[in-house]
Formats: C-alpha cells, structure tokens, sequence
C-alpha cells in the first residue's frame, strides 16, 4: 500500500491530499470501501478513486459529504455518475444555493478572481442519500455510524463514526494544519456548543480526523472549543457594547490564532445572526 495512507485505526486510512491538504478517509468493509469526502473538482475525485483501486482489492459502495464547501463536494458527481451512493447532510442542497451555486458562477463568469479553482466541469451535485437525524450505514458489510451537528462551521456539519475502530471524521469543525475558517456560511455563536455537545460522545482514547490536516485526540477538540468560545464571547459583548461590526476589534491573544480576515468573517456572520435575532 501507498504510504500517503496513514492508518489511522483498524481498517481505517486518512490521505492528505494538495492543494488544501484536505483529509480523505478510507473505511475498509468485508465488501466495500466507504470514501469521507470527494475533493474540489471533478478531476481530484477521479484521482481518489484511481489512488483507491490501487491500493485496495475492494470496490467503492458509498461516499460520505462531511459538510457542503466546495473542497469536500465538488467531486460528489464523479461518484454519483458511477452508482456510488453519497451521503450527506439534508441542509446541503440549501448551502449549495446560497452559497457554493453562487462562488461557482461568478468563477466561470470572472475566471480571474480564482485563477486556481479548476471548476469549468463541475456539475454541482447533492449528496443522494440526505442525513437529517442519527444514522448508522453498512454498505460495505461495516457499521458506520452518521451524526448531524447543530450549527458550526456550516450547518451542514456531519461527524462521522466508525465506531469498532473509535475513529471519527469531523471535517472542517475543527482543523489541525491551519485555523478553523469562519465565513462561506459558518455560526460563530454556535459553533462553541456544537462542538461541546460533540464532546459529550468523544472518549478519551478515540481518534479525530480533522478536515485539514493530521489525526488529533479529544484533547485538541476540547482546546479548540475553547478558542471558538473565546472569539463568540467577544463578539457578542461589542454587539452587546453597541460597537458597530466595522468597529469590532477583537484581542490580540484571538489574532495570534486567527488572521485578521477570518476574524472579520465572524464578526460579520456574528452579527448578522444577532440582527436576524
């Protein structure tokens, strides 16, 4: 086997692919493979799928959405077009409209403002298969279990379990190579209590995979709850304040984790919930 595929527990791989160093998981079943994510473009999906023929004697049986942003998405159609069934949040075609829809159109009509984003056959694809409450699949003859989140960094956030190896899949809830990214949909106020509420089934010896970047432990995620706790406190006291979203400025202990424009991503969307409140 490759060695870009860590182990990451029993029968279950992690495969950091360029650009954006996103984590793609592979669960191996009795029968079939079960993929975490498709990748940003029709093309690095088609690479997985090449990377897992090789690597392993089972056939793909289903794909899982870990939320809706378009580097865990925007290869949905590749699997979709084979008979692969996908799985995902049933808030993401809502996403895709008032989000993914949008980037994607003003990127085939103004290719300059994202030279690098490969999206000129992107056919933007839901998942099949759409998750609304507590769900546990076997299409490859092994339990994976399906876990809907309250909002946080989107509100189509979905944990993923693999349950007899304790491995979880969070996607961009929380992330390791980089910061958590606020904006393109996030809840700043929330995402603290989501991923509280996360904790309450994370045990101590499990392993998280995170969106971005190396497998971490519950440790990690509780640390990382904290600093999103931080940033919401102190927007909602400048909302509370009365200091205008322009005004906000957040301290420098927050601007040592975060750069400025993600900050400004949450004061943004911060806000905006607190108006529509």
């Amino acid at each position: 086997m490759n060695d870009d595929w860590i182990r990451v527990g029993s029968g279950v791989f992690q495969r950091r692919y360029q650009p954006l160093d996103i984590s793609i998981g592979v669960v191996v079943g009795p029968t079939g493979l079960v993929i975490v994510d498709t990748r940003g473009n029709p093309a690095e999906a088609e690479e997985i799928l090449r990377d897992v023929a090789e690597d392993f004697s089972l056939p793909v049986v289903a794909a899982v959405d870990t939320h809706a942003h378009y580097d865990h998405t925007f290869g949905n159609q590749v699997f979709v077009a084979r008979g692969i069934p996908v799985y995902g949040h049933h808030r993401i075609p809502h996403h895709f409209a008032r989000h993914e829809e949008r980037r994607l159109e003003k990127v085939r009509n103004q290719p300059e403002s994202e030279p690098d984003k490969q999206w000129a056959d992107v056919e933007l694809t839901a998942p099949t298969m759409l998750v609304d409450a507590p769900l546990r699949i076997e299409p490859g003859g092994r339990a994976v279990e399906l876990l809907p989140l309250p909002p946080g960094h989107t509100d189509t956030d979905l944990a993923i379990l693999v349950p007899d190896a304790r491995v979880w899949f969070l996607g961009d809830v929380i992330e390791q190579s980089g910061p958590p990214m606020f904006g393109s949909g996030s809840f700043p106020l929330e995402w603290p209590g989501a991923l509280r509420g996360l904790l309450q089934e994370i045990r101590s010896a499990d392993v998280i995979v995170p969106g971005h970047g190396s497998a971490v432990d519950r440790a990690f995620v509780e640390t990382q709850a904290t600093q999103l706790q931080a940033v919401a406190d102190e927007i909602r006291a400048a909302h509370d304040a009365g200091v205008a979203p322009s005004d906000v400025r957040l301290g420098r202990q927050l601007h040592d984790l975060w750069p400025d424009s993600f900050l400004r991503s949450a004061v943004r969307d911060a806000y905006a919930r607190l108006s529509d409140g």
